[in-house]
């Protein structure tokens, strides 16, 4: 894209953002200080951004950003005709409206800038706030942004934004890299592919693919950027994946035998990491290297047989695999970032389905169905839980979750009567009651457009369904993503 496009398209993403959303921030210790002068933008981001503690990959993501929001421009302003009225501010352009902690001497101050950055992208982990980033017209940067790092000289260690495992099933949604969502649902003929036109836009037709036929999906991101998709059933287990960030994709490809179910989470060093059940436990396979080759199948050290599998990263970065069947629901962790893995844990009793989140403080959530409705159990501690608490809901319904724009998690549940969906009443904050969100059904999932509106897809045997935030607690009908519903799944 031009740069004139990129600022259209950045544009267009605060103009609803701004009209429909909040984000929340909590900082603390933000100084003014003052600003050297330097020959290049991208070195002043790069020196403000290392003293506010951006780190490694953390510190070369938050200049490409920064670029992409003001070309790193201390005195950058957007001013938009919303109400109520808002600007966007200096070096990562915080919003007035929003950030109104960040006043306008710290916002057009370049140290104070990036220490409020620092913040809201909780050390580097977290950009979702930003549009740029969610759209991926930081890309574009990232070269530009390295060689400000090595002009600076500091090479130390340290987080790069996490990537968060997309939920898996019969139906799967991520974004590619220039932030269009794209999705794959598996009916009885295969697998079949729709994606959004524009970013935050309208849909394709569907398109059949070929693949796994009534197969359960898993979709993950490789570090550069490229989707790559994941489809196993019964007998044979396939994968397939973009030749290029954001690009067509390559055909299909064997990945082993068949099986239960499968899901995909991304180590801390990029690698992509695949588990998958079936009647002898769980077992795992992983890119030897980034955007790489794969390792041979091992065992996990058990497991529950034939269970629904999910994935989640803590907040420190390492992995999470939870499985449930009908009898058992146990989960395992890495030992460290991009590491081993710990043996099998219980987790509770059996179940039907399961969905994992995160809370904005980054504690994990889960929740599970069975014949008694939906139960619920959360992170009190980097390694502690609470017990199960009932929630009501939907019986043996099937699960999925995602984040509102402000960092509350809302989950969705539907079952061949009803769906429903409740959210966090506030952000980390305990969840409202079940409320109606449509009729009976046989899968969901949910992902998040790039100016973060939640987008849930909705399965039955006529088709494949979709609704929409249009504000940050109202939504859309239901309806088909363009002119066909797509493959029935039962």
């Amino acid at each position: 894209m031009t740069r004139e496009k990129v600022r259209a398209v950045r544009r267009a993403f605060r103009r609803l953002a701004l009209s429909v959303m909040g984000v929340v921030l909590l900082t603390t210790g933000i100084t003014v200080a003052a600003a050297p002068a330097h020959a290049a933008g991208s070195d002043l981001c790069a020196e403000v951004g290392y003293n506010a503690g951006f780190r490694g990959d953390g510190l070369v993501t938050a200049i490409a950003v920064a670029l992409a929001e003001s070309s790193c421009d201390p005195s950058a302003t957007n001013e938009y005709n919303n109400t109520p009225a808002s600007r966007d501010r200096g070096l990562w352009q915080i919003n007035d409206h929003y950030h109104p902690e960040v006043d306008d001497a710290c916002a057009y101050d370049a140290q104070c800038n990036a220490n409020a950055a620092f913040e809201i992208s909780t050390g580097g982990t977290n950009w979702n706030q930003w549009s740029t980033y969610n759209a991926g017209a930081h890309w574009r940067h990232m070269d530009e942004a390295q060689a400000a790092v090595d002009r600076l000289g500091h090479h130390e260690p340290g987080p790069g934004p996490l990537a968060y495992p997309a939920e898996s099933g019969r139906v799967v949604s991520a974004r590619s890299a220039d932030g269009r969502l794209e999705v794959f649902a598996a009916g009885t003929g295969g697998v079949h592919h729709a994606w959004q036109t524009t970013v935050n836009g309208g849909w394709s037709e569907w398109e059949s693919v070929g693949g796994p036929a009534g197969a359960q999906l898993a979709i993950g991101a490789n570090k550069d950027g490229r989707l790559e998709l994941f489809a196993i059933n019964g007998n044979v287990f396939e994968h397939r994946y973009q030749l290029a960030a954001s690009g067509n994709w390559s055909g299909w490809e064997n990945f082993g035998g068949g099986g239960k179910d499968i899901a995909v989470g991304a180590n801390g060093d990029g690698r992509l990491e695949v588990f998958a059940s079936g009647p002898s436990g769980v077992f795992h396979r992983y890119q030897s290297a980034p955007n790489s080759g794969w390792s041979q199948w091992e065992g996990s050290g058990g497991g529950p047989a034939n269970s629904t599998v999910e994935m989640e990263k803590s907040s420190d970065g390492r992995l999470e695999v939870f499985a449930i069947n009908g009898d058992v629901f146990e989960h395992l962790f890495q030992s460290a970032v991009s590491g081993g893995w710990s043996a099998w844990e219980n987790f509770g009793g059996g179940g039907h389905d399961l969905t994992v989140d995160h809370n904005q403080d980054g504690r994990l959530e889960v929740f599970a169905s069975g014949s008694a409705g939906v139960y619920h159990r959360y992170q009190t501690g980097p390694t502690t839980w609470s017990g199960w608490e009932g929630t009501g809901g939907p019986a043996n319904s099937q699960l999925t979750s995602e984040r509102s724009p402000d960092g509350r998690v809302e989950v969705f549940a539907i079952n061949g009567s009803v769906a429903q969906h409740l959210w966090q009443s506030g952000v980390n904050a305990p969840y409202s009651q079940w409320d109606a969100f449509g009729t009976g059904g046989s899968e969901v999932t949910a992902a998040a457009n790039a100016d973060g509106r939640i987008e849930v897809f909705g399965t039955n045997p006529d088709g494949v369904f979709h609704r929409w935030q249009t504000g940050q607690s109202t939504w859309s009908a239901w309806a088909w993503l363009n002119s066909t519903a797509g493959p029935g799944i039962s």
